[in-house]
């Protein structure tokens, strides 16, 4: 089963309230502000470096995944309807209990030295964030960064959080013998929609200072500008805006993507629109009635808007705010503007 790997090595107890999951588990709570109203699962896994599937429509083949929940609580999140499989729902159960690898550091140095294991890119972050809060208590990823640098193994994050920023010294003691890079997420910048749908999130702002301090220190990172949300944050207006703070930052890359709803995180989105601006309920049925993806047609123009904004803002090259900070290089050195990329 995919989700094999979540059960536990030691006996089950006898505990009736507990998920399914989670019997023989420790259960912890913390009396602290930023933990207030969560439950951590603290579970010794059986293995952490995971197979995506085939079928799934992503540009990567291995994940590394120490938390399953997230305390970010977007309410778009497509990764809500796995907390379904672990006899948990996809709302506040997503939010509120974490499941935690405590054993992800020893696996993956296990994992990575096995003769059977072929040096493959790990993406992490890819289903929830690896830097989300529990990650400022258990400190799981200085073991995984520590394994994977040891290992030569490259790899890839992607985070809407600061915390990042704490294992620095690590990022760039791997980036000196593997290919590492980074992509921050951060899909509009208007502070009003990030507070209503992403409310445990570090500030979009700060998320972009942190691409442009991993850039600063050698470590290539780029924007997934995702997701951008039909009628609330798709404007020309709003696109431009959120387009230019990437290019100041000195985002390597940009990748645009808007919105999808897949069962889960379609019905905690639709119920929040219904609640907030229900006048764009029918437009939305209308987008995604279909599926779980907006029509093509609607997805090409932003994307190629996006494009436009990504070249006439520089995305990929320098800006005057970059040239400061690194070593000027010879006119004919100059590298050729990147073309946007999409993950």
């Amino acid at each position: 089963m995919r989700w094999d790997n979540l059960r536990l090595t030691g006996p089950a107890e006898d505990d009736p309230a507990a998920p399914l999951f989670a019997r023989g588990a420790v259960t912890r709570t913390f009396d602290t502000p930023e933990f207030t109203g969560m439950t951590f699962y603290e579970i010794r896994a059986r293995s952490i470096v995971n197979r995506v599937p085939a079928a799934s429509r992503v540009p990567f083949e291995y994940t590394i995944n120490p938390y399953r929940g997230c305390s970010h609580s977007c309410i778009y999140c497509f990764a809500r309807k796995t907390h379904e499989y672990l006899d948990l729902d996809a709302g506040a159960d997503f939010d509120s209990k974490i499941v935690v690898k405590v054993n992800a550091a020893e696996l993956a140095r296990k994992e990575l030295a096995s003769p059977r294991w072929g040096g493959h890119h790990i993406a992490m972050g890819t289903n929830v964030d690896c830097y989300q809060r529990a990650e400022g208590r258990y400190r799981l990823m200085r073991g995984i960064l520590a394994a994977l640098r040891d290992a030569a193994n490259p790899f890839s994050i992607l985070t809407k959080g600061t915390l990042i920023l704490r294992d620095l010294d690590l990022l760039t003691e791997a980036a000196g013998v593997t290919e590492v890079s980074a992509n921050v997420s951060a899909g509009f910048v208007d502070p009003e929609m990030w507070r209503a749908v992403e409310p445990g999130t570090p500030n979009p702002r700060r998320r972009l200072e942190v691409c442009a301090t991993l850039n600063d220190n050698g470590i290539a990172c780029g924007v997934l500008m995702a997701p951008i949300l039909p009628y609330l944050t798709d404007s020309p207006a709003q696109l431009e805006r959120t387009v230019k703070e990437i290019a100041d930052a000195g985002a390597t890359h940009i990748a645009p993507i808007v919105l999808h709803l897949r069962p889960g995180a379609r019905e905690w989105w639709l119920t929040w629109l219904s609640r907030e601006h229900p006048r764009l309920v029918p437009r939305y049925l209308e987008l995604y009635g279909r599926g779980a993806y907006a029509p093509k047609a609607y997805q090409q123009r932003i994307t190629s808007q996006v494009k436009e904004l990504a070249e006439r803002f520089g995305v990929g090259r320098a800006t005057p705010a970059m040239a400061r900070r690194l070593p000027p290089r010879p006119a004919a050195a100059a590298p050729a503007p990147e073309q946007l990329r999409l993950l």
